[in-house]
């Protein structure tokens, strides 16, 4: 058999990113992540290599300057990532989300101006549903944009912005009130507007009426930023709404949020890829009892069932983008990727972390950043939870008697 993860059908050009990915993350992320990541350091020279090669514009049109690529094509680079450093594979996830939702609902104006300079890195992205009181009810929002004659105003705070001090570019869903005369009164999601807010790097009031506080300290996912976004006045033009209309918001980042489920799986399947080999590399070199402890049936069965799960994850995760890439409706198997990638990356990673015995306890052993970063895939883009009530609700639909 093949090493684990592999994937069958990709064409020559999938098979020489991954080749160039897969030398990249061996060469220059592997080597320094757990300095970076003890350090809490942003990557920056690995994100500069990153746009050297062209990763920020992988699915950016080639009319934009970017590579074309599919979410496949991009799901298995985000995979390889993520087996060096779940971090580095953050600085590209929300803004490959940002990108895609422009590609797929921004106006003509809107894909001239950001995509070329998304494809190169120079704009670089953010987006944000949460809120410091509401996570999964996205109706429940209550950031507010207020209509003005100059445009609109936008008052309140969002959550958890991945890269929220470092993008040149968020993305933020927000409440727009479109009247009584929409009939939305009793759909709160149909009064969400979805903004590109141009604003500079940094932290602190940014522009006025825009604040970044500073960098929100977490267990893991490190080197990357994660902040709030503060809103008090702030003013934006209309042009600055996705696709110009007010009240799309919420099916713009759905679109993106399934994408981004599909990302998270690839990450959950990276991280699991690097536990396995981490695990079973350890069990070949530590000896008790007078043998590789690899030889005793009770390893060699966690290895062999560690390894299934990836296996496992890794096809459920193809699945779910190769769905996507064709244009079916995927939430129900991008949710299933997600549910079962994130969770065997969690058991994979809990297995590895007890074949490496005290060792695996240090900060000095790799497990240990795993065992730090694999529960952030259990939330991101979701919980388990809200997975299965997407598979349940999609399952119902298609079995309603």
């Amino acid at each position: 058999m093949t090493r684990l993860a592999r994937t069958a059908g990709l064409t020559e050009v999938q098979t020489d990113i991954l080749a160039t990915v897969r030398a990249f993350v061996d060469r220059e992320i592997i080597p320094n992540a757990q300095e970076l990541e003890h350090s809490d350091t942003y990557p920056t020279d690995i994100v500069e290599r990153m746009k050297e090669i062209g990763l920020f514009g992988i699915t950016i049109g080639e009319e934009y300057g970017g590579l074309g690529e599919s979410l496949l094509t991009y799901a298995l680079v985000v995979e390889e990532i993520a087996r060096g450093w779940m971090s580095v594979s953050g600085v590209i996830n929300t803004h490959f989300i940002v990108a895609h939702m422009i590609s797929r609902h921004g106006t003509e104006t809107q894909k001239a101006h950001y995509l070329p300079k998304m494809a190169t890195g120079e704009i670089r992205g953010s987006f944000s549903m949460s809120e410091p009181d509401l996570g999964s009810d996205v109706a429940a929002i209550k950031t507010r944009a207020t209509r003005t004659d100059e445009g609109y105003t936008i008052d309140g705070a969002k959550m958890w912005l991945t890269n929220g001090a470092t993008s040149n570019l968020t993305a933020v869903l927000v409440k727009t009130d479109l009247g009584a005369g929409s009939h939305n009164e009793d759909k709160p999601h149909k009064n969400l507007t979805t903004f590109l807010i141009d604003k500079p790097e940094g932290t602190g009031e940014v522009l006025p009426g825009l604040t970044i506080p500073g960098k929100i300290d977490k267990m893991g996912y490190k080197g990357v930023d994660t902040t709030e976004a503060l809103f008090d006045g702030f003013r934006v033009g209309a042009d600055a709404i996705l696709g110009g209309e007010p009240g799309k918001g919420f099916s713009h980042m759905m679109d993106g949020i399934e994408v981004g489920r599909v990302n998270v799986a690839a990450r959950a399947c990276g991280i699991a890829v690097r536990a396995f080999e981490l695990a079973i590399g350890y069990a070949q070199q530590r000896s008790t009892f007078g043998k590789p402890i690899a030889e005793h049936q009770a390893i060699a069965f966690k290895l062999a069932e560690m390894a299934t799960k990836v296996e496992a994850a890794h096809l459920m995760m193809v699945n779910a983008a190769r769905a996507k890439d064709s244009g079916e409706r995927n939430d129900v198997v991008a949710g299933m990727a997600k549910l079962i990638a994130s969770e065997y990356c969690a058991e994979v990673t809990q297995e590895a972390f007890r074949i490496h015995g005290g060792f695996g306890y240090s900060k000095e052993a790799e497990i240990e950043r795993l065992m730090r970063e694999a529960p952030f895939l259990l939330i991101g883009e979701g919980t388990s939870e809200i997975q299965k009530t997407i598979i349940s609700k999609g399952l119902l639909r298609e079995y309603r008697l």
